[in-house]
């Protein structure tokens, strides 16, 4: 297969991003990828006239043009907007919390009503927040908390919010408008067509390995570049020898549905602890869909182990410690860099690793 300039292992948002710059200046790559498709984790497939997010939803958000720009060298965006729904014990409520949410929790109907509520409540914690539950009071009450982030987040991060740290709610979005847009940043949609078309654009001219574990043939695989761009776990990558970072997995279970609408909207997050999965996606509101079925997902959090896919880190403390010991073995790599949500060991949104790409290629390839 001859000699390469990068070996890239992972071909999600930084891997393929990176390959792509790397071969318009010349370089010749090889791409490692153990799942037998391109696109980590916002991989879609097309399944009945509708493009499938199979690893949870993805919707491309940022504030700068330029990032946007360049994605749209790759896809052409749709103008949906993110406006999730919160089921709780069967009611439902608009999201993110605003007037709509309010009125219909409280009976109420002005900005002035609202902000009196939650200013009462969030009296209860009077000391610095200690832990995530009264972080989360302080922000937004007790209602707002014990309604939609209690046992939303407790399903999601397998805890307690009272054991989870308070840096994990560094701020609640709170808007005392009637405005369901979930994000705020102005550039945001759906790739038409879906995701993958995205990486098959990204990737072209790459040579591409499917269904192949590098970590099982690295010492084969190692061989063939002068240097690795590693985006899986980096503590898998020596082999736990310091013990496991943590994370959380996900399970998806994908029904297609002989209707045409099943719920009526993107995304419901089912925010009580009882329902055991956190939100159904029904994937064809994404690309504003028509046809007589429809897909839809529930995704289920779970306590990952080595057999399942790691999702999120769990950035507390403890594993911050063994991180940055982690990263002391890492600085001793001589071809090998780590990078990307797995490598780095921290939450990036997808706008977040366009940026972390672009950056690491334009100082990794200058002078190229």
């Amino acid at each position: 297969m001859g000699s390469y300039d990068y070996l890239i292992v992972g071909s999600g948002l930084f891997g393929s991003i990176f390959a792509h710059e790397a071969g318009k200046r010349g370089k010749k790559c090889l791409m490692v990828e153990r799942r037998h498709h391109i696109g980590g984790n916002c991989y879609t497939s097309a399944e009945e006239g509708i493009n499938v997010h199979r690893y949870g939803a993805h919707i491309f958000r940022t504030d700068e043009r330029r990032i946007w720009d360049y994605m749209q060298q790759f896809c052409t965006f749709n103008h949906f907007i993110n406006a999730p729904l919160a089921n709780y014990k069967g009611t439902i409520y608009n999201l993110p919390f605003n007037m709509n949410t309010f009125s219909k929790l409280w009976d109420i109907t002005t900005p002035a009503q609202a902000k009196a509520i939650i200013d009462a409540q969030k009296k209860r914690v009077q000391k610095e927040p200690s832990n995530l539950e009264e972080q989360a009071i302080s922000l937004v009450g007790t209602d707002i908390y014990e309604k939609f982030i209690k046992g939303y987040t407790q399903k999601q991060w397998g805890r307690a919010c009272k054991d989870l740290p308070s840096s994990i709610i560094r701020r609640i979005p709170v808007r005392f408008t009637y405005d369901n847009n979930y994000f705020n940043d102005p550039y945001q949609g759906i790739p038409k067509g879906g995701y993958t078309p995205i990486f098959e654009k990204l990737l072209e001219g790459c040579e591409i390995l499917l269904g192949t574990d590098f970590l099982k043939h690295r010492a084969e695989l190692g061989q063939r570049a002068k240097k690795i761009i590693f985006t899986g776990t980096i503590d898998s990558f020596f082999d736990y020898a310091l013990g496991e970072l943590e994370y959380r997995s996900l399970h998806f279970e994908h029904e297609l549905l002989d209707e045409a609408n099943f719920q009526g909207v993107a995304v419901v997050n089912y925010t009580d602890e009882e329902t055991p999965y956190t939100r159904i996606i029904e994937h064809k509101h994404f690309e504003f869909g028509t046809g007589d079925k429809t897909i839809i997902s529930r995704e289920y959090p779970r306590t990952w182990s080595r057999d399942l896919e790691p999702y999120y880190p769990i950035n507390d403390e403890k594993n911050q410690r063994l991180y940055q010991e982690y990263q002391a073995l890492a600085a001793r790599e001589e071809k090998v860099v780590f990078k990307g949500r797995l490598g780095e060991y921290r939450y990036y949104d997808m706008q977040d690793v366009v940026k972390s790409a672009l950056a690491y290629a334009q100082e990794e390839l200058k002078g190229s």
